[in-house]
């Protein structure tokens, strides 16, 4: 897969919702449920991270659930690529971009929403051909002010920034020309998965698919 088509794809699924959870899910059972949840809410596109065992296997669940679209997050190395694809995930993130990194996805044609935090990473992505990138950690660099910065000089790259979004402030983001959605844990409290309270999850999705871009 070409940077171009990756591009293309993410810009597809960031266009979904205004919101992208990033979902940190430690038990595989409350995977299913919890996609559906979101879902129900009008959150299609879910960001699995892979920060727990059992990340993959709630890749597995959630890529069964009708209508949504499952990535894998936190994607540092060739093997966590190879291991999402063959999960189920039909997108990538990652915190940052290597060489490495990036020739893995596009040999999986897995499209990769690549971090950036700097004007200087983001334009050697756009050289390489990535129109879609991830700002992170969005609030710890500069927020919303800082991300209009970037845009300005660089309006083709276009964002989605994660790291410190909440509901409380994701309105200063979506308001940016160069965002197309936002990403964020907050419409997935691990104390109201724990609890397997679905039903608040989809109020908390749908506050969140209701923000306006």
């Amino acid at each position: 897969m070409t940077p171009q088509t990756a591009s293309e794809k993410n810009r597809a699924i960031c266009l979904l919702a205004p919101v992208v959870p990033v979902l940190v899910v430690d038990d595989a059972k409350d995977a299913a449920p919890l996609a559906q949840a979101l879902v129900a809410g009008g959150l299609p596109a879910l960001e699995v991270t892979l920060r727990t065992p059992a990340a993959l296997d709630v890749i597995r669940e959630m890529a069964a659930v009708p209508g949504g679209v499952v990535g894998a997050g936190t994607l540092l190395t060739p093997k966590d690529v190879e291991d999402a694809k063959a999960a189920g995930a039909t997108f990538g993130v990652s915190p940052g971009a290597t060489d490495i990194l990036l020739d893995a996805c596009e040999a999986n044609d897995l499209p990769l929403l690549p971090g950036v935090a700097t004007a200087t990473e983001a334009m050697r992505l756009l050289e390489r051909g990535y129109t879609v990138q991830k700002f992170f950690p969005a609030e710890a660099n500069g927020g919303a002010p800082a991300l209009k910065g970037i845009g300005a000089p660089i309006p083709q790259v276009s964002f989605c920034p994660t790291g410190g979004v909440s509901l409380k402030n994701a309105n200063d983001y979506l308001s940016l020309s160069n965002t197309l959605c936002v990403g964020g844990s907050w419409v997935a409290p691990k104390d109201v998965v724990a609890a397997g309270d679905w039903d608040k999850i989809k109020a908390l999705a749908t506050e969140a698919a209701a923000l306006t871009r």
